[in-house]
This record gives structure tokens, sequence and C-alpha cells, in this order.
């Protein structure tokens, strides 16, 4: 092999020109070179004149013989050059990051007439839109606008499988729609595009008499295809015109004169097909034309010698002294017997004798430092078939051989099926063998697809015959039959044909594919269908199809299965338990082939399909019991019966309808306490189909709607106890029933009840007083009464020396004051007291010590009341009710007597007592006034006690009201007082004025105390009339005295004067307008003092405790509002007692005030005063009871 690196060193020193624009990705057909300029037929069709014995120059070449044959036959690609499989690796690498594409067109062939379909399919996963499509020829026709009666474009969406699909087809095929064509996808910032290649073939089969030797031509430097035969001028089958003979020219000569913009003219009219070639070695030619200091005379570009012929290279040296050396692809040549050498002055020649196809390369030769070069071309003469192919019949599946015979042993020939080249290889099924000048096609198999007309050529002639291909005729020995076979048995399908060819399976017209279920087996002439475990799904219609025949064999399958039903999903007593009032859908999965028919009966009735509460859905796999809401009588069994042609089966379920239970009874309440309570209950009477677990209490007050749950864990017994509760409010409780379903309703409630405590033993038992057969005592409420409040008292006694208590009194007393009686005199009697109220009887009072039964005179005291010991005054009409205690044992003798005479009884009431006397007027008279005396006597002791009582009226009117003085606008007045002052002093006038015009009465002076006075401010030239009214305790009298005379105001020549007034003086010193009182304040509740002053300016207000400041004590808070001056003390405890003073500052003075505060504890006291009883009877309370009780 010639070594490369020479030459490729040659073509980087002269680079090729820029090749003319080409279709890229240009794919070869059965290694023929395609097609790039219009006269290709003109060169397939041209051959040399003759055979030279010597090598003739290229300006010597016939003009059809275009550049292919100046080349070198295993030429290399120089440095810089990008060969044609370089470019279709790389677009075979761009192919595979395809981003758009699923499935991209293909390049094809049609035939002239014929149509064809490119597809292009883009999948839409990622795509939220349709993307756009384009497709061109070349590289820049958009071929939308070309759409029409040859030209359609059509575009589909698959939508389960979301594929777009675009097709572009083509309606009766020119030649001119021969070419490349290019399909462009974009969306958004997405693209992609492919190229492929559109072949048009004429529609006729015969095969042009052409010159076979124009095929062998030789590609041009740069291609893949360099060194290969072109037969691309035979593939086109176009028919050869007869040309005219043309003079030769020099189509070298043509190119070095002309100018570069008419290389493309000059190209197609001579049939140049390799332009780019010759170029590149027209600039090599023009680069060695220049002048050489070594050579007078170069090599030719090229040389064309027959094989076995001899070639005469020939070059003139400028130097006949310089050493000449010949080179073939970079090595030196020494002479022998092919290579012969000579000198003739400066001329070197080398004769190369009996070339071969070996010599066909490159030579050049050095003189000096110089060197120029040139190529030898050899050339084959033309194989001839000897042997015709013959036309051959053969049936579907034998071997069939094509026989041909060529004038030379091991000559090139090729082989063609419909114009296309047959490419043999270890896959396909044409083998090619040749023995000596035989040449034999062989084709395994043969099916009816091999029938065509193949073709053999050679490079000197051509042969070619039809191979029909029939199918042999086919018979059914055994058939194939239908068969009905059981769930899980084996199912085989088995036919026997006459031929043993392959076929297909189809089940309800989709084809069959062998899996591990199903078997598909093909022993020659035998064909079976075996699946080992038969399921529903393989019921259907098979079909058997022997290839290449139109023949079937049906046969239809029918799986069967007896019904089944299935309980797994169930307890295992099949039992469904269902809420009350939920929907129940009862799903029972079932299985039977044909589907079953199911049937739902209760009790011997049947549940229909239909629209009904209960109702029953069949479905084929399942069968389904529907009851919308759930009732309690809807419990019970519920059968199912399947039905089908292979069997029946029937089962049974049962349904529990459960329920949340009802309401327990209303609960009772047996016992109570301050703030407990025990209530029972009972169960309830249904328990919703399920036992009871538990109960939930809750309680409110009678009075509120509010519930409260006591227990969040079930109680698990009837009998529960409140705690916590409030004494003295009503309650009420109720019951929740609880089972595993829920929460009962609430059971009614309980009758209400109070959480009541006993009182504390009543106080101060003490003796009243002792007669010879009663015994009277009195006591003091208890200290702690309680919410229940209290009922009243229980007084027992016991004679001394016995334990016998005996009840006093049969019924509650509700006062604290009894007498017993029907005592013997002298006896002696132990005294207890108890409390009772709604929760019971207190702990007993019991006095210390016995009673002795005996009277003991006392003698008698008059306790007259304070309000009673001065005068006593009422208004008439009003009622007099006093009422005068007295004291005295034996019971006294009381008279009453006024102003020294006996009381009217008649006119008022006197009502007697052991221990007080009332005087009681219901509606008092000034006549009812007087001394009252009353006279208390016991034996021989008497007490005396005087009252004065003075019923008062309304006086009567003044007596005499004159006009003593008239003078500018003031007029006197004088009267007297009236006659009857209302049993009362006078306390004061009402003087009225009216003008005469009007007579409207109005208020000059009231409460005025003299009896004559001066009327100013009135108006001049009016006339007024005055009256007057008395006035004491009880109000103004019922009538007035009016003047007699009028008083005229004069209008007088009187000049008026301002008044002129002084700015008041609004400045004041402190003063306390409501003081600080002594308080008592119970430890642990805010006490607060209170006090207001007035000052202007604003005072200023200091707060002392036991004259130290108060100042930043959290425990005070300080309030100033209004004037009104508030200290608060937070929780006070008996260390907060003492004396506060508030102390009010302004710039005019000083001003303090103080109080004590005493902070008392103890739960008596703190109660004493929640009842609203005052403190200072609290502490002399307090005082009496520590007094009474020194060691409690």
């Amino acid at each position: 092999m010639p070594e490369p690196t020479k030459k490729e060193e040659n073509e980087v020193l002269a680079p090729a020109p820029a090749p003319p624009p080409e279709e890229p990705n240009k794919e070869k057909e059965a290694g023929t070179a395609p097609a790039k300029e219009p006269n290709k037929e003109k060169e397939a069709g041209t051959s040399p004149g003759k055979d030279e014995e010597d090598a003739s120059p290229p300006g010597g070449l016939p003009p059809g013989l275009g550049s292919r044959a100046l080349e070198r036959k295993d030429s290399e690609w120089s440095i810089g050059e990008s060969p044609a499989g370089e470019e279709q690796d790389k677009q075979n690498a761009n192919s595979q990051l395809s981003i758009l594409f699923v499935e991209k067109p293909q390049g094809g062939t049609v035939k002239v007439g014929e149509n064809i379909t490119f597809i292009a399919k883009v999948k839409a996963e990622d795509l939220l839109r349709k993307p756009t499509v384009k497709w061109f020829k070349g590289k820049w026709m958009d071929l939308a606008s070309k759409a029409g009666k040859h030209l359609q474009l059509k575009e589909t969406f698959e939508r389960h499988s979301r594929v777009y699909t675009f097709e572009m087809q083509i309606i009766k095929a020119k030649e001119n729609y021969a070419g490349n064509y290019r399909c462009e996808v974009s969306y958004k910032d997405k693209f992609d595009s492919c190229s492929f290649d559109l072949e048009v073939l004429e529609s006729t089969g015969t095969t042009p008499n052409i010159d076979i030797r124009s095929a062998f031509k030789r590609s041009g430097e740069g291609q893949d295809d360099a060194g290969e035969l072109d037969f691309s001028g035979l593939l086109k089958r176009r028919e050869v015109k007869p040309q005219e003979e043309q003079p030769e020219v020099d189509v070298w000569e043509l190119l070095k004169n002309a100018k570069p913009s008419e290389y493309e003219k000059i190209a197609f009219q001579y049939g140049i097909t390799d332009l780019r070639g010759m170029l590149r070695r027209l600039k090599r030619m023009r680069r060695v034309e220049k002048k050489s200091a070594a050579f007078a005379r170069i090599l030719d570009p090229a040389y064309q010698v027959d094989k076995g012929g001899r070639v005469r290279f020939v070059v003139e040296l400028a130097d006949p002294k310089l050493e000449v050396k010949w080179y073939k692809n970079g090595q030196e040549i020494r002479p022998s017997t092919k290579y012969i050498f000579e000198h003739k002055g400066c001329e070197r020649i080398m004769f190369i004798n009996n070339c071969v196809l070996t010599d066909d390369s490159e030579y050049y030769v050095t003189a000096g430092d110089e060197k120029c070069s040139t190529e030898l071309f050899v050339r084959e003469p033309p194989v001839m078939v000897t042997k015709q192919l013959e036309d051959t019949k053969a049936y579907c599946g034998e071997r069939v051989e094509l026989e041909c015979e060529v004038s030379e042993d091991d000559a090139n020939v090729k082989w063609f099926k419909n114009g296309e080249e047959i490419i043999p290889g270890p896959k396909s099924r044409y083998h090619i063998r040749v023995e000596g000048k035989k040449h034999i096609l062989i084709i395994d198999g043969a099916t009816k697809a091999d029938s065509a007309e193949y073709s053999v050529m050679t490079t000197g002639g051509q042969s070619s015959a039809k191979l029909s291909v029939d199918l042999k005729p086919l018979k059914i020995l055994t058939p194939l039959t239908d068969q009905t076979v059981n769930l899980g048995k084996e199912i085989c399908l088995k036919c026997e044909v006459s031929e043993n060819i392959t076929g297909k399976w189809t089940k309800n017209g989709l084809p069959v594919q062998e899996t591990d279920h199903l078997k598909i087996v093909h022993k020659g002439r035998i064909h079976k269908l075996v699946i080992a475990n038969a399921l529903v799904e393989d019921e259907g219609d098979y079909v058997f199809t022997p290839d290449a025949y139109s023949v079937t064999l049906p046969a239809k399958v029918h799986v069967v299965d007896p019904p089944k039903i299935n309980l797994d999903g169930l307890d295992a007593d099949n039992t469904v338990t269902v809420i009350a009032g939920n929907k129940l859908r009862l799903e029972i999965p079932i299985s039977g082939e044909p589907p079953p028919k199911a049937l739902w009966s209760r009790a011997d009735k049947a549940i229909m399909e239909g629209s009904g509460r209960i109702r029953s859905e069949n479905y084929p796999d399942s069968t389904t019991l529907v009851i919308d809401i759930a009732e309690k009588d809807d419990s019970g069994v519920y059968n199912i019966n399947l039905k089908n042609e292979a069997g029946e089966a029937h089962a049974s379920i049962k349904i529990k309808v459960v329920d949340i239970p009802d309401p327990p009874v209303a609960p009772n309440v047996t016992d109570v306490g301050d703030d407990w309570c025990i209530m029972t209950w009972d169960p309830p009477l249904y328990d919703g189909g399920s036992p009871i677990l538990g109960y939930f209490i809750e309680r409110k007050k009678k009075q509120s709607s509010r519930w409260m749950r006591l227990n969040f864990d079930l109680c698990k017994e009837t009998i529960f106890e409140p705690k916590k509760m409030i004494e003295g409010v009503a309650y009420e409780v109720r019951i929740f029933a609880v089972n595993a379903v829920g929460i009962s309703k609430p059971s009614m409630p309980s009758k209400p009840f109070v959480p009541l405590a006993v009182t504390s033993p009543p106080t101060l038992l003490t003796v009243d007083s002792v007669t010879d057969t009663t015994v009277t005592m009195k006591w003091r409420p208890p200290d702690q009464i309680g919410a229940a409040g209290l009922d009243g008292y229980v007084l027992e006694y016991c004679f001394e020396g016995t334990d016998d208590w005996i009840v006093a009194n049969t019924e509650l007393i509700e006062k604290t004051k009894f007498t017993i009686t029907g005592l013997p005199t002298d006896s002696r009697i132990y005294v207890r007291v108890k409390a009772v109220n709604a929760a019971g009887a207190s702990e007993p009072k019991y006095y210390s010590q016995p009673i002795l039964v005996k009277e003991i005179i006392e003698a008698p005291k008059i306790r007259i009341p304070r309000h009673l010991k001065q005068t006593y005054i009422r208004r008439v009409g009003e009622a007099i009710n006093l009422v005068i205690p007295f004291q005295g044992k034996p019971r006294p003798e009381l008279i009453w007597t006024k102003d020294g005479a006996p009381i009217d009884k008649n006119q008022i009431n006197i009502r007697n007592s052991e221990t007080d006397t009332i005087v009681f007027i219901r509606k008092a008279e000034r006549s009812h006034s007087g001394k009252y005396d009353l006279q208390v006597k016991v034996e021989k002791f008497v007490e005396t006690a005087s009252i004065d009582i003075r019923v008062i009226d309304r006086p009567g009117p003044p007596q005499l009201v004159k006009i003593e003085d008239v003078w500018g606008e003031n007029v006197a007045l004088s009267w007297t007082p009236p006659r009857d002052d209302g049993n009362t002093a006078i306390t004061g006038y009402t003087i009225q004025k009216a003008d005469k015009k009007s007579m409207e009465w109005f208020t000059v002076i009231e409460h005025y105390h003299r009896t004559s006075a001066t009327i100013t401010e009135l108006v001049i030239g009016n006339e007024y009339y005055f009256r007057v009214f008395a006035e004491n305790m009880c109000g103004l009298s019922e009538d007035a005295t009016m003047t007699k005379e009028s008083a005229v105001i004069a209008k007088d020549g009187k000049i008026y004067k301002n008044p002129v007034y002084e700015d008041f003086d609004f400045t004041e010193a402190p003063m306390f307008t409501q003081p600080l009182v002594n308080t008592y304040a119970v430890a642990g509740y805010n006490a607060t003092l209170n006090c207001s002053v007035r000052g202007n300016p604003k005072p200023k207000i200091t707060w002392m405790k036991n004259k130290v400041v108060i100042k930043d004590d959290p425990r005070y808070r300080m309030f100033s509002n209004q004037g009104v001056c508030t200290l608060e003390i937070r929780k006070p405890s008996p260390y907060d007692g003492g004396t506060y003073c508030c102390k009010a500052v302004n710039d005019l003075g000083t001003v303090e005030i103080e109080c004590k505060l005493e902070v008392k504890g103890g739960l008596s006291f703190c109660r004493l005063l929640l009842q609203g009883v005052p403190p200072n009877i609290i502490d002399s309370y307090l005082r009496d009871l520590h007094s009474s009780n020194p060691e409690e």
C-alpha cells in the first residue's frame, strides 16, 4: 500500500478551493456514487476512443472522461478535509441526541408515478401545546407552500399514547422530486431536525443499452468512495440518447484560462462530476508552473495506460549534472526489468513495463532540492458475459440458484434485484459463489418476496432473468375443534397441514404471544397451542393462519367454572355487624364462568334488585347486599344462592344491627352532704345489641343549661358520688349509657337537690325566767348557719340524775326563746338546744349548770327608748306605734293615763305582753297630743314613766298683709303671724307677687323668718299684688293672705347706672368636705379609706400610716378623682391596722385628717359582716361572746 504522508504534506501546502454547497448526508445506494451534476448520463455513456501504448497527458483525454479518471484509486484524505464518512458519523451521533423525535422519517425509493409517505412522530408528554413542524427540500425550500395535488401534509394526535404523528405524502412522484429532504420540529427553546433522501426510479423494467465501461470511473480526492466502481450511471436506467461527435476539447486549458465564476458553467457543459477534485489539481498545477531552477520541463500532471501496457515518464533537467531519483508513493524506485531508466542529454526517462493495477499510484522525481510529481491511471479491459441468466420458477422454501459465466476468472461482478444491488453478508439469505468464470447467486428458502427480475453486470456487459416463486398447494389434514374446558384444566388446540410451514395464532383477532402460561408448538406439519391452566381470560375465538396462505383454521374455546362464594373477609361465624342508621354495603366476592346469577333471600323471602331500602346488586365478580338505613329489625340470617351452567353454591351470613343503648331511667339521689351526694340508677332496658361498658355522669345547676361531665373514665357500677358542689345551690344529675357503638341519649334529669350541711350549735344559751312550774330559756343563733338556712330549734331537758332527754317543743320553733312548762316545783333540770335545718340537727348547746324550778320576785323596771325620752312628734294622719319594754317578775300590772285621766281605749289602743307594752294610734289627731304616764306594779314594787306626744299640722295663713311703702322699684310689706300655728312653731314665710294684668303668681322669697320684707327689682310701670304663706315643720299653709291694695311702680326720671362688680377670688386653702371615718376591715379582703377635699390651686395629696408617708408600696393603691381621695389596702392583715392620715397641701395652707383602721380576723366576724351586720354591733357582740365564754 502506498504511504500517504507525502501526499498529505503537499495538500496541506496547497489547500483546495472551497467546494460548492452540497446537500448534506447524501446516502450511497448499493455502492453507487450520488448524482451531483446534471450531465451524469453523458458521463455514463462515454468511453475512451482507443487504447494507447504510452500514457497520454490530460489535455489529450477524450472530452467525455471526467476528472474521476484522473484521480488515484487508493487516494487518501488530506489534512483539513472532512470526509463524508466522518460527516455521516457526526449525523448519527446527533441523531442519538434527539430530544423531540420519537420516530424520524427514513429515506426511501419510489418509482415515477407512485406514491410515498414519510412519517415523523413526536412525544407530547412534556409539551403543553402542539409543537411546530416544518418540511424542507434541500436547505431552504419550505414545502408548506407547495402543498396541493402532488404534496399533502397531515398531522394526527393519539390521546392514549400522547404522540403527535406528522405525515408528508408525495403523490405521483416525478423524476425531479428526487433529492435530500429535511424535517424540523420546534417547541419553545427545544429544537430537533433530521434529513432523509428520496430516490425516484423510472417505471420501466428494462435495462438501457449503455456502455458499461463508462461506469468504471474513479472518484475524486476527498470522496468516501475513492477507488470504488461507480455504477450510478447504470442504476438510473435512463435511455441513452445518441450524441453527435464533437471535436476534442482540452478541459484543463479551459479551466486554467477561465474565471472562477465560470467554473460551474464549464463543469455542466462538459459533464465534469468532480469539479472540486479538478480544481484542487488545477491549483497544484498552477503552483508547479512556477519557474524551477532544477527542471527545464516537469512531468505531466497525469498519465493513463491500459493494463499490461507500457508507460513513459520524461523530465528535462536544467543542469545535466544533477542527480535524479524516482519515487512511487514516497518509496524510491530501483532499476529492474519492470522499471527502466534512460539518459538522453538533459532528459531523464523512466519506463514502466507490463503495468498492472498496483502500478496505479502517485510518482515523483527529485533533482537536487526540488521535485515534481504526477499520477498514473491503469485501466482494466472490459469483462463480458459469455453465458446469460435464465428465467427460473420455484416453490416457496426451495433453494434457488441463478448462474452465469463471464469472460475472465475472478472478475468483479455485481448482482441486482429489480435494479437494486444485492449485498451478500453473513445474515443475508443471498449468497454468491464464484467458480472460475462461473458466478452463481444462491437464495436459501425462497419466498414470494423473492419473485423479481435479477440481473448481473460486468464492466463489459450484463444479463437479466426473471424468478417466479409460488406457493405449494396446502391441504388441511386435521382441523381445529371447539373445546369446553373447566377452569384450571389444560387447553390443547391441535391442527395438521400438508406442508411444513410456519403460521400465526390469533385470539379474537389479536396475535397470540408465547408466554410461560401459553406455549406454541410447531413440529413438522403439526401445530399446537397449549395452555396448561385454563383461565377465564383464555376464552375466545382462536384462529391458526399458515404463513403465505389465505387459509384459516378457527376454533372456539369456552372456559367454565362452578360458582364459588368467597367469605374469607368475614368472621369465623360469618357475622357482619352494622350500626343502626348507617348504610350497609356488603360486597361478597364470587367466581364462576360463565358469571353465576346471585339471589339474596331472608326467611324464604327473596331480596330483589331495585331501588328499595334493602336490595341486592350483582356484578360478574361480586354480589352486594345494600341496606340504606340499617334498623334494629334488619338483624337476622341472609342467604346467598349462586347458579350457573357449571353448578350451584350456597352460603348464609348473619347480620347484626347494633345501636347505642336506650337512655337510663332518671337517677335517684339517696343522700346529700354539704358538697356531695350519692346517686343510684338502673341499667337501660335496651343495651343496643352490645353489652353496656359503663356510664357517664353529668350535673348542672338547676337554673343553668350547661351540663358538666363528672367522670372521664367509665363508671362500671350503678352508683356514683358526685363531689365538689356548692352548698345551697340546687343541682340536677343525669346519666349516659355507653356500649361499643357509642353513647346513648341522656336520661331524664333527677329531681333537684341541694347540698346542705347542718349548722353550728346555737350560742349564748341563758335562763330568761323561772316560775314554780316553768323555765324560760333564750339563746342566740349559731355562728355558722350554712346555705341550708335555719328551719328552727329543738329545746330538750332532763331531770338531774337522769339521762333521759325530753323534747320540750313538739314542733320546731323559729324564735330564740322558749318556755318549758309543766315542771315540778323545786326540781332541777338540765337544758340543751339544737339548731335544725334541711340537713338535720346540729350539735346541742348545753346550759352549764342545773336550773332550780322556783319563781324569783324581780322588781319592775321600765326601759324607755332613747327617742321617747324627748317629745315625740307626729303629723296629723300618721300612725303612732310606741313600744316600751319593761321588766318584772312575776308578770307586772300596767296602768296608762293621759294628762292624769284614763286613756280612752276607743281612740287609743293599748297592748301589753310579759316584756313590753305598746301604744298604737292608727291616725293621729291633734287631740292625741299630751302627756302619757305608765305605771308598772309588781306586788309592792311600782315603776312609773312619762312620754310627751305632740301631733302637729300645717299652719293657717297670716292674719293681715299690707303694703307699708312703695318707692322706686321697691315695695315694703308687713304681716301678722297666723292665729293657728299647727301645734308647732312657725319656721318661715313664703312671699309671692303677681302682675295685675296677668295675675300669675311668682315666688319672690322663700323660708323668710321675719314678718316684714322689702320686695325689690320690680318692673317700672307695672302694678303688683302680693300674698304670704305661713310655714312650719309640716309645710306651707293651705291658704295665703293677699294684700287688699296694689302697688304701682311709677315711672320716674331716674338715671340707670351699671353696677360695678369686683373680680371674685376663687383661691381657697385646702379643706376636707368629707372626713375619714374609723373603719373595720376583714383580714384577706381589700379595704378602702375615702375622703373628699377641695381647694384652689389643686392640693397635693399625701397618705401616711402612723405618721409615716406611704410611698412605693405595692400593697397600697392611691386614687384621686374630682376631689375624692381613695386609699386601697390590698388583702390587709392585722399588721395593717393603725392610724391613717390624709394630708392636703397647696400654696394657701395645709390640712390633715385622720382615722383608725382595725383589721378583724376569724370566721365569725367575716360571716356576720357578709350578712350585713354593722361592724360596731359585731364588735360589741364579740366582746360579749368572749366575756360570757372566757374559757373558749
